[in-house]
């Protein structure tokens, strides 16, 4: 399959590293023109080299925004007020006891994950149904099937984003725009590569040892048995953003290595 996004522009939310880095490089090798995110300038900037060098024929720009507030959106439609590709990827996550999440722990999570996309796609969203095309993805996860236990915030926001997804996807019938969501399994991004090293250290064993334990222990569901790779997900993601699956609209996708059972 030859997947040609030549004079689309995509925006990448939260984009420096990880899965959202992975998108944007699987979206610049496939000719879009990328605008990569983060809060802080120079971490903007040292991704657009990193992608440069990975990909030299790559298209792309950096723009420093906190999407996760109202003023940060604001100053990023100021710098990219037209999109064709909008992957609404930003995402925090925070293992915590249910009784000590805290009121603001539940708004600060509300805000970056769930309305940092609605605040994104309303700003992309009439254009592209203006030009009767366009690809809105959200980077769920497979918490938002399984509310994990420690974790019950993100897997509560990871929930509206599928319902944020599908409802806006109603807005688009009989258009050339589609939104959908993908959900992403364990993954060895950053972050989590990170967290597992601490968790690790702490235990006093590898960090292989320490995925493979939570695999078995919290994820025993998983048929892959192991972390999945930030490029495995950004296959999916660019497939999704494709004139290829423009049959593909309200769509909840499983990235997740078979951990969730049920076949629908």
């Amino acid at each position: 399959m030859n997947i040609d996004l030549s004079g689309r522009t995509a925006v990448v939310t939260g984009s420096t590293s990880g899965i959202g880095f992975a998108i944007a490089k699987g979206l610049a090798a496939a000719g879009a023109h990328v605008i990569v995110n983060g809060r802080g300038a120079e971490r903007v900037e040292a991704a657009v080299q990193r992608l440069r060098a990975s990909v030299p024929q790559a298209d792309v720009a950096g723009v420093a925004a906190d999407l996760g507030t109202a003023d940060g959106v604001a100053h990023f439609a100021a710098a990219v007020p037209a999109a064709d590709i909008l992957i609404n990827n930003l995402g925090i996550f925070e293992p915590k006891p249910f009784a000590e999440i805290s009121d603001a722990d539940w708004m600060r999570f509300f805000e970056v994950n769930v309305l940092s996309g609605v605040r994104m796609a309303r700003l992309y969203l009439p254009q592209m149904l203006a030009k009767n095309w366009g690809r809105i993805v959200f980077i769920s996860s497979e918490s938002a099937l399984n509310t994990p236990a420690e974790m019950v915030h993100y897997g509560t926001t990871k929930t509206a984003q599928l319902a944020v997804s599908r409802g806006l996807a109603e807005s688009t019938a009989g258009t050339g725009v589609t939104v959908n969501a993908v959900l992403p399994g364990p993954t060895r991004s950053e972050g989590v590569g990170d967290f597992f090293g601490r968790m690790a250290a702490d235990a006093g064993i590898t960090q292989p040892e320490m995925e493979a334990r939570f695999i078995a222990e919290h994820r025993p569901t998983s048929l892959i048995k192991r972390l999945a790779t930030p490029d495995e997900v950004a296959n999916m993601v660019v497939y999704v953003s494709s004139p290829q699956a423009s049959a593909t609209n309200g769509a909840a996708l499983r990235v997740d290595g078979g951990v969730v059972k049920h076949i629908a």
